[in-house]
């Protein structure tokens, strides 16, 4: 397909709207010593030359000391000293219209639209111009010839002038910015043979090839779409990050007023409020107040975790249970969530650089088939002096190595695996991530949400006191922190004989409630629930009445089915295992016992999950990062492959190029399974589309092979392209299946409970 699609709607944007240099100084930002940052959105980039382009095209500039570019976002990043330089109008003269970035204002790949609306158009046209070139094939006379000729004309126009603007737009940008690209010998082929074929109708020639041009729109358009759409899913990770924060947060005035202020404007040292139910809107530290917090997203925690003054706060935190007053230690731009978008910005950035292969290839056709075309024209022109044949000999050439095949040779197997993976609940959401997938030697897992579900179940409740039991289901039902539901769910409604006259939930601590015999009970963290000095957070959640432990609690997350089978599948497939997990080390080792896994880290911080990541990278593996959370957005975006449960937060599915929606870990080996039998598939396109070109190309340039049998050889080679593809889905089944069966011969590891740290 086409490398250079940034042209493809040059001629047919919007005139730019002007951005002066006053306008490009207040955007940017002063990063100090003189040096300015802007960042400006290039909405028409499409692949790895256009990001060279735009690169070198800007460091051109005088002043300009970095230009870097982001595909997923299509956003330039430009760092300069002294004057404002004339960004805008060097992208402009490069064919690129370019913007202030607005991550508000960023809403997906304008194009899209106007690609479906060219395939549907190419569709109908293509569908009806066949059938009527069937009924000529079939035998019609001279008259009746010249009129299906004519009808599939007038049907052939509209595609034409609406679905071939996607191909003439971008190849008279190229040509007008003085280089080639893969659309230039497409418009060529299609107007000429267009052309061609109102001369012959006219002349009421035997042979017209309406059908050829049309179908040759129709065949690209839908390589071009799919590419489109796999794209524009990447672009949804950052702004799903940045729409996590909160506009705003409330201000405590040392009056004792109260102001809503914009996120920008918080300054450190300020005094926020914030509110059970709310996320903590920048770094901080608690000056007053306790309660619980989730920072499964943010530090991958399995357990809320308990805050009081003192404690340090992380923006993206989520408040669950109590009022918070918290002092403000950093501006949003210095915040955790800040620093998690420009570590995925430089994930995203790094991993857009990878050029599928259709396109490495691309780049070398174009000037190829426009100098056979050029040459058979000019030596049959001489030869013969009728340049009627000539023409469509050269005609016959530019679409018999028509790149329709090489254009489809990877999207079409992307779409049938896409298919088989979405069949058994996988989501893949980026075309070139099954590419990368096939590529793997390791496998990198987060603990909470990935390898176990997230849900706390109560382990030892059988040992508990029926008394004991009753009194803290009674106590739980109160509550809808995790470890209660977890209590009320196990033991359900159980009467204990006693009433209250006062029940209270005290955060970060757990619930308190006096009886009416006046004895106070007690259920959550032990230190607070008893009397005991010091139990330390291993004795999990404990009943206390009177200070006195009446039963202790503990729970496991549990793992996700077949995890084990999984760890053993990959292990098959000769691939490394390892845990990645930001949870405290018995959880983790508890997890890493039981699956037999013996490489993991615990208490890691997403900085250094992506530093890991990096040093394994160096060493020359590539890693797929299996996680979810916040705190795995940055390196599930630097990994080489990355995958993430339906039950990862936003951001983790984002940032993710699989997404599984079922509870089982077995997705895992069969994305990989499917994506390498992917990769083979497309390298057996690949080198059927050469073949094809190699025994063709020598027969037309003979002229052999009018456009019509073109058309016919281009549309066969297309065919058997898509063909040799649909074998992915018998051929992978039985593969699967034989893997499955492997896997599950190979010797399980050990079942062990999976002990939860204290609770409360």
């Amino acid at each position: 397909m086409s490398c250079c699609a940034a042209d493809a709607a040059a001629a047919a944007r919007p005139a730019n709207l002007a951005v002066s240099k006053e306008e490009l100084l207040l955007a940017s930002r002063d990063l100090g010593d003189g040096l300015r940052q802007v960042d400006l959105a290039v909405p028409e980039m499409h692949c790895a030359d256009c990001i060279r382009k735009v690169e070198r095209g800007l460091a051109a500039l005088p002043g300009v000391t970095h230009a870097r570019v982001n595909l997923s976002t299509r956003r330039a990043s430009v760092k300069w000293n002294g004057d404002v330089p004339p960004l805008i109008e060097a992208l402009d003269g490069l064919g690129y219209a370019a913007h202030l970035f607005d991550a508000d204002a960023e809403d997906g790949d304008p194009q899209l639209a106007r690609l479906l609306r060219a395939l549907a158009v190419a569709g109908f046209s293509a569908m009806n111009i066949m059938l009527l070139s069937v009924s000529v094939w079939s035998g019609a006379d001279a008259g009746t010839r010249q009129a299906f000729y004519w009808i599939s004309a007038v049907l052939a126009l509209p595609a034409l002038l609406y679905s071939g603007q996607v191909f003439f737009r971008s190849a008279w940008s190229a040509l007008r910015h003085g280089r080639s690209n893969m659309d230039v010998p497409i418009s060529i082929g299609v107007l000429l043979a267009f052309g061609m074929s109102v001369y012959d109708t006219y002349h009421n020639e035997a042979h017209a090839y309406f059908d050829a041009a049309i179908s040759l729109l129709f065949f690209l358009l839908i390589g071009r779409v799919f590419d489109h759409m796999m794209r524009d899913k990447a672009r949804q990770a950052v702004s799903g990050l940045v729409r996590l924060a909160p506009r705003g947060a409330t201000v405590l005035r040392a009056d004792g007023g109260r102001d809503y202020l914009p996120l920008a404007e918080i300054e450190p040292g300020m005094t926020l409020i914030v509110a059970a139910g709310d996320r903590v809107p920048v770094d901080g530290s608690v000056v007053a107040g306790v309660s619980e917090l989730d920072c499964s997203v943010v530090s991958g925690e399995s357990l809320p975790q308990p805050v009081g003054i003192g404690s340090e706060l992380k923006a993206g935190m989520l408040n669950l249970t109590g009022g918070l007053t918290v002092k403000a230690t950093a501006r949003s731009s210095d915040s955790f969530l800040a620093e998690m978008v420009r570590l995925m910005e430089v994930a995203e950035g790094g991993k857009a650089r990878y050029r599928q292969l259709a396109d490495r290839a691309a780049q070398l056709y174009s000037p190829v088939i426009h100098a056979t075309a050029l040459l058979a024209f000019l030596g049959w022109l001489w030869a013969t002096g009728d340049w009627h044949q000539s023409i469509s000999i050269a005609i016959a050439v530019l679409i018999i190595t028509c790149p329709c095949a090489l254009g489809l040779a990877v999207p079409i197997v992307q779409v049938v695996a896409a298919r088989r993976l979405f069949e058994n609940g996988i989501m893949v959401k980026d075309g070139a991530a099954m590419e990368r997938m096939a590529e793997i030697d390791t496998v990198a897992f987060d603990k909470t949400g990935t390898l176990t579900l997230g849900q706390l179940r109560l382990e030892n409740g059988e040992a508990v006191d029926p008394f004991a039991a009753a009194m803290a289901a009674t106590l739980a039902a109160t509550s809808n922190h995790p470890v209660s539901r977890a209590i009320a769910t196990h033991f359900g409604s159980r009467p204990s004989g006693l009433s209250f006259t006062k029940v209270s939930e005290i955060p970060g601590c757990g619930i308190e409630a006096e009886a009416d015999d006046g004895a106070v009970y007690r259920l959550g963290r032990a230190d607070w629930a008893t009397s005991a000095a010091s139990p330390g957070p291993e004795a999990g959640t404990v009943l206390g009445r009177d200070g006195s432990a009446l039963a202790r609690f503990t729970f496991r997350d549990d793992l996700r089915p077949d995890a084990a089978t999984t760890i053993n599948a990959l292990r098959t497939d000769g691939l490394a295992t390892l845990i990645l997990s930001g949870d405290q080390p018995p959880a983790v080792a508890n997890v890493a016992g039981e699956l037999g896994i013996d490489d993991y880290a615990a208490c890691v911080l997403p900085a250094g999950k992506l530093a890991r990541v990096a040093t394994l990278t160096a060493a020359g593996h590539k890693v797929l990062m299996v996680g979810d959370g916040l705190n795995d957005a940055p390196v599930l975006a630097a990994a080489h492959v990355s995958m993430a449960p339906a039950t990862a937060a936003d951001i983790g599915r984002n940032a993710a190029d699989f997404v599984f929606l079922r509870s089982s870990l077995r997705a895992v080996p069969l994305a990989f399974s499917i994506s390498r039998e992917a990769g083979r598939l497309i390298r057996q396109n690949f080198g059927l589309a050469i073949l094809y070109n190699l025994i063709a190309l020598p027969i037309a340039i003979a002229g052999f092979v009018t456009p019509l049998i073109a058309s016919l050889a281009m549309s066969l080679s297309s065919i058997v392209v898509v063909a040799n593809a649909l074998r992915l889905r018998a051929d992978n089944a039985g593969r699967r299946d034989a893997a499955e069966k492997k896997a599950a011969a190979a010797p399980a590891v050990k079942r062990t409970a999976v002990a939860a740290p204290g609770a409360r």
